[in-house]
């Protein structure tokens, strides 16, 4: 079981690694097509990459097939897709816009804020909050306030662009969170995809029109993009999360956004000024606290009766 548990850290930290570098490829990828050519070529891409893959699912697991098989999963199916996918075409545009005003590094870590959105968005749908996640949403307000908004108090476009994504991707999060217990995962995520890339579709041919040269030109950050951080990193999850602590799990996957910055300084030589570094340093303090589970409340004496 140990064994187990370390082979499957292992998968979630390349999951991680290849989801950092993806913000990388997205950045190169916006030198050759605009952003809606990149995120419909790579969804399209990473749902026809998801096909295979669920046909080996259902050979390893049979008897996922025959839990499908009902109308109402078939319906629970579509439906969770296509929303699914019409989050997914907003969240990812708004960031994929963003990265192209922004460095690679802000927008891994501006991006992870999600992780402390979605518990604020439970509130709202009557679930409660901890007193470590009012610390987290306070640590990553300072952290924002010091990658995002420069000593002159100006905040770059790239910097909303990416922010209002990273709200978006919260509500992906919570949209999967109302879906996946109705549908099988992969299919579900290759069907938001296919919808994804379509949406993203129709917007790139009303206002960029690529050639089919730029294209040519893009062709290995979108590959990375479509098949690793789409195909690859998106099987490689679900098989990592199988039997881990989800909030070990989620821990290493939010190591992500560290990643992200190494990748733009390594490969893209962008460099974080001081400031810029303290607000990570303070946005992944929040993330990590965001996600450690709630302290157990001691119980009580039990009440005795008053004198008099």
């Amino acid at each position: 079981m140990k064994n187990l548990q370390v082979r499957n850290s292992l998968i979630l930290l390349l999951t991680a690694l290849i989801w950092g570098v993806a913000f990388v490829a997205q950045s190169v990828g916006m030198d050759y097509v605009g952003p809606f050519t990149f995120n419909s070529v790579r969804f399209l891409i990473g749902g026809t990459v998801l096909l295979p893959c669920m046909a080996l699912l259902k050979k390893i697991n049979p008897q996922t097939k025959r839990s499908e098989d009902s109308p109402k999963s078939k319906k629970d199916l579509i439906l969770g897709g296509v929303c699914c996918g019409v989050v997914l075409c907003a969240a990812s545009s708004l960031q994929q816009i963003g990265i192209a005003y922004t460095s690679v590094g802000k927008a891994g870590f501006i991006t992870a804020f999600y992780i402390i959105i979605v518990p604020i968005i439970g509130i709202f749908l009557g679930k409660k909050c901890g007193i470590s996640v009012w610390i987290s949403v306070l640590l990553a307000l300072a952290g924002l306030y010091f990658l995002c908004i420069t000593e002159n108090l100006t905040i770059d476009r790239g910097d909303v662009l990416v922010f209002l994504g990273a709200l978006m991707f919260a509500v992906h999060i919570m949209v999967i969170d109302h879906f996946s217990p109705l549908a099988d995962g992969v299919a579900m995520s290759c069907i938001q995809f296919f919808v994804s890339g379509s949406i993203c579709a129709v917007q790139m041919l009303l206002f960029e029109k690529p050639q089919t040269g730029q294209l040519l030109a893009a062709w290995q950050p979108i590959l990375y993009a479509g098949v690793l951080s789409c195909g690859v990193a998106y099987t490689l999850q679900i098989i990592g999360q199988k039997g881990m602590n989800p909030t070990v799990a989620s821990l290493i996957l939010s190591l992500e956004s560290v990643i992200s910055v190494l990748a733009g300084m390594v490969l893209l030589h962008q460099d974080l000024s001081q400031r810029e570094i303290l607000g990570c340093v303070l946005m992944f303090a929040a993330i990590l606290l965001a996600q450690l589970p709630p302290l157990p409340q001691k119980q009580g004496k039990p009440d005795t009766p008053e004198n008099g």
